[in-house]
């Protein structure tokens, strides 16, 4: 599932019918380099996972830190709004794999 930064767009699909996000924008007819306009999940009833990639010019801010920390703020009031629109009452996460931006921001990244 792709919803637009200001929650009125939501591109959707059966994982089986778009193996990644880039192809999800193919099938609806739009370019795959407009991913940087969408939060990017992986949803079921029991909850979605948001690949969390903050674009390099979200918002026009160009301090790193504070660009992500207003992309993780604006994206858990979207999300959660247009998916429970959607009867997705589930919890939004992170996956581990994606959480390097909290990290960094903190201080704490050590690659693996």
């Amino acid at each position: 599932m792709l919803i637009s930064f200001d929650g009125e767009e939501v591109i959707a699909s059966q994982a089986d019918d778009a193996l990644d996000f880039h192809l999800l924008l193919r099938l609806v007819k739009k370019s795959d380099k407009d991913i940087d306009k969408y939060y990017r999940l992986v949803v079921d009833h029991e909850g979605a996972d948001w690949t969390f990639v903050c674009p390099p010019d979200y918002s026009s801010i160009t301090r790193k830190e504070k660009r992500i920390e207003e992309f993780f703020k604006d994206g858990m009031q979207v999300i959660p709004k247009v998916l429970k629109s959607m009867g997705y009452d589930v919890p939004v996460s992170i996956p581990k794999r994606y959480r390097r931006h909290f990290n960094i921001m903190n201080g704490e990244y050590t690659p693996e």
